[in-house]
């Protein structure tokens, strides 16, 4: 599955003219993106628009206005317009269940994003939105791979996106995945203490099975749910054995470490399978935790490949070869929820 055009709206400058080695710097231990002036969209419309919302069809825009066509609009996300969502609840009871507004509630669910980037451009191919908190846009990807395994000439957009919601910060702040003291990103994996920060964004890609011209292919997944740290580096090595042949190397892996200790072990252990051919790079200090973070680290490694620079900001461990062909990407949610995927150039 190949990558042939790419948007990404994130904390950094990553959206027009992009800088991977400039860092912007968190604020209140929460990563927001620096939006866009969306304009492609009218702004009779724009008004209307929640933010995942806006961020979504904003990244989207720009990659249908250069394709020839779309055959599927295929979203990952874990919380879609929850803000919106609570919005409408609140009118409910402030209105005591009288005459609403509708937009919050339009809005306010996952597939809002997938529907207004459909009837914006009169699309009415495939549309569908995952819903699988941390794994949601990795099974976008596998879907996406299926349909064009079945359609071997469609174009397709898939994407993940999602936003720093008052209600869901909350909620997981309280449930202990936010840091308690005050840190910037700059030192997000010196301090070893429970939690990380907040972060959002939308990445878009349009893949197809066409080699030529592309920027990156997507050539293998996998996901696992568990919480056994011997589990997770056993499926990499068997990830490694089946996609990679042993004339081959990994020249980039590509980690989710996100600077909360209780999930140090499973970077460990995966870190420590690769041996010095084998750079190690992270990415979360950059964007920011959400459950659809995997999205920014698949356009992240297109980049790299394309560029073969890694910022030095991203290196943990450099290796003795220069070349970049080969990323893997591995990212954990929660310590429940991992994925692998193999980027080539």
């Amino acid at each position: 599955m190949y990558i042939h055009k790419s948007t990404c709206i994130s904390p950094q400058q990553t959206y027009s003219d992009v800088d991977l080695e400039k860092l912007n710097i968190s604020v209140n231990n929460m990563l927001n993106v620096v939006e866009p002036k969306y304009d492609d969209i009218p702004l009779n419309v724009l008004r209307r628009m929640g933010k995942a919302v806006r961020m979504g069809v904003g990244a989207a825009l720009p990659l249908i206005k250069d394709s020839k066509n779309i055959d599927g609009i295929i979203i990952g996300t874990a919380n879609g317009g929850m803000e919106d969502c609570i919005k409408f609840l609140n009118q409910i009871v402030q209105f005591e269940e009288g005459r609403l507004t509708p937009t919050n509630f339009v809005q306010s669910t996952p597939n809002a994003i997938a529907a207004q980037i459909g009837i914006t451009n009169q699309n009415k191919c495939y549309n569908i939105t995952h819903v699988h908190r941390g794994l949601a846009f990795e099974n976008a990807l596998i879907d996406a791979q299926m349909l064009l395994r079945e359609n071997l000439e469609f174009n397709l957009l898939v994407g993940g996106v999602d936003e720093i919601s008052s209600y869901n910060y909350n909620i997981e702040n309280l449930g202990g995945w936010f840091k308690d003291e005050e840190i910037d990103n700059t030192k997000l994996y010196k301090n070893e203490t429970k939690g990380t920060i907040a972060g959002e964004g939308v990445t878009m890609f349009v893949v197809n099975n066409c080699k030529e011209n592309s920027i990156a292919n997507i050539s293998a997944i996998k996901t696992l749910h568990t919480n056994n740290t011997e589990e997770v580096a056993e499926q990499l090595k068997l990830f490694i054995e089946k996609n990679i042949s042993p004339d081959k190397n990994i020249d980039l892996f590509l980690t989710g470490e996100n600077g909360d200790n209780r999930l140090q072990n499973y970077y460990n252990v995966c870190e420590n399978i690769f041996d010095n051919n084998t750079s190690i790079a992270r990415f979360k200090h950059y964007c920011g935790e959400y459950p659809t973070a995997s999205a920014f680290s698949v356009w992240l490694a297109s980049k790299i490949l394309n560029n073969q620079i890694i910022p030095q900001h991203f290196i943990k461990c450099k290796s003795n070869s220069n070349k970049l062909e080969r990323i893997l990407i591995y990212n954990n949610y929660k310590g429940q929820q991992h994925s692998f995927m193999l980027i080539e150039k």
